[in-house]
């Protein structure tokens, strides 16, 4: 698990809404977490990408080296890259 995000990798139908789904995991995890780590709070954002059932393995794989991956580049860094390279425009304040 990485320090400062955490990954689902989750299937869901294209009726389900995506906010719903990441309001439900912080949610039901709120207070687990807080009982586990001191200083625990989700961020107000978050960030969902949806993937084809061919990359699944490649997918999980990466959410597997995330520790690692980390060690080279920031979290933060990664997103903002994959949001410029997509063309999607986002609020810097979710990168404190």
């Amino acid at each position: 698990m990485a320090a400062d995000h955490v990954h689902v990798f989750a299937g869901i139908k294209a009726t389900h809404c995506i906010a719903d789904l990441i309001r439900e995991v912080k949610k039901s995890s709120s207070n687990w977490d807080s009982q586990r780590f001191e200083k625990f709070s989700w961020q107000d954002g978050y960030g969902a990408f949806s993937v084809g059932s061919k990359d699944d393995a490649s997918v999980v794989a990466y959410i597997g080296r995330q520790e690692e991956h980390h060690r080279n580049v920031s979290s933060a860094d990664e997103l903002r890259a994959i949001l410029i390279e997509q063309g999607v425009d986002f609020d810097e304040r979710y990168f404190v």
